[in-house]
């Protein structure tokens, strides 16, 4: 590590936010790529971006621990650890894992800032070009870029009828400000991955770390396998929930329209609420105590009228991406699956017969 190493720069806010251009300017002109991957020198710093994508599968990537140091060389170990997980996460090439990895890096990131000053985040905000200002105590943020940042929070509280907003500029709170940038983050984290042409030989010089995360990686999306549904048939599902589901497991944030309807399908052809509730366990944003109010509403209130939305109603929230020929027979998602699973019977009534009878002559 080059320790004793003399400049302005500031370790300490690179090490704390290396997904900024200053961060990656600095690595790349400061160290040599295939040292960092190879070298016995950056180990630790290996060691630390192989613990950020495991952390990352369960969810919160956590402050390192301080080795015993000089200060400044656990900060290179820590901005020099960035680099390096963005290469594993890149081979290891899944949607899912993307997903996560982007997500906890922000919220690693949000964890950082939330104790900084308003003055701080504003130009932390200037990396990603969000045109927002602080007049006095109070954010203003430009209407184009809180839509854009705001598109995919699911609380009512961030729709913009719900805020005050003068001649384009959108009031904010400091904490919401800071939400917004953990936004920003993993739009930015995400958008950026996998790393474009990665060299053959890193790939396979790194091929040691992968093997313990691809199978981590395989273990989590095996609780989306089909004898997770119990008597459920998932071959019988519409294409809808198929996709739904499908979403679930590479880590996507569904919308409130569309979790509903997963949901309450799910719960209608009898599917217990802790199923459910695996299914989204591993979200990106899964939080239980909320997840498990929702799904047990939907639940308890299922024989009462919280049936699956219809076809129709499907199509206009965008949660209908594709039909299949039994689709044009059917105008709700449950008839598709009572037919579906009709059909499967019939058929395999009919195999069972014909055996029959094969074995009779």
């Amino acid at each position: 590590m080059q320790s004793k190493e003399k400049d302005s720069v500031n370790l300490s806010y690179l090490s704390s936010f290396p997904f900024i251009l200053e961060a990656s300017e600095y690595v790349r002109q400061k160290y040599k790529l295939m040292d960092l991957i190879e070298s016995r020198v950056y180990e630790s710093a290996r060691e630390r971006g192989k613990e950020r994508v495991f952390q990352a599968i369960e969810g919160e990537i956590k402050e390192p621990t301080i080795r015993r140091l000089d200060d400044r060389v656990n900060k290179e170990i820590e901005l020099l650890s960035y680099p390096f997980t963005r290469i594993l996460v890149s081979c290891v090439n899944d949607d899912y894992l993307t997903r996560r990895y982007a997500l906890a890096e922000a919220k690693l990131a949000h964890s950082r800032m939330v104790s900084k000053s308003s003055d701080f985040l504003i130009k932390l905000g200037n990396e990603f070009c969000i045109d927002a200002f602080l007049d006095n105590s109070q954010f203003r943020v430009f209407f184009a870029d809180y839509i854009s940042l705001t598109a995919g929070l699911r609380d009512s509280k961030w729709k913009l009828v719900n805020r005050m907003m003068d001649h384009g500029w959108v009031d904010v709170t400091k904490e919401d400000f800071a939400r917004l940038l953990l936004e920003a983050i993993r739009k930015k984290i995400l958008d950026s991955l996998p790393v474009a042409n990665l060299p053959e030989d890193i790939s396979n010089a790194v091929e040691g770390y992968l093997i313990d995360i691809k199978a981590e990686v395989d273990k989590i999306k095996s609780k989306f396998d089909s004898e997770g549904f119990g008597t459920v048939k998932p071959e019988c599902f519409p294409p809808c929930i198929t996709s739904l589901i499908g979403n679930v497991k590479h880590g996507v944030n569904l919308p409130h329209t569309a979790r509903f309807a997963l949901t309450s399908f799910l719960i209608k052809i009898g599917m217990s609420s802790e199923e459910v509730m695996k299914l989204y366990a591993t979200s990106p944003d899964f939080k239980e105590e909320k997840t498990r109010y929702q799904v047990e509403h939907i639940a308890r209130h299922g024989d009462e009228g919280y049936t699956p939305p219809s076809c129709s109603t499907m199509e206009t929230y965008g949660n209908c991406p594709k039909k299949d020929n039994l689709c044009k027979s059917i105008s709700h998602p449950l008839g598709y699956y009572k037919l579906k699973n009709k059909i499967k019977t019939e058929d395999e009534k009919d195999k069972n017969d014909k055996k029959t009878i094969s074995m009779s002559d």
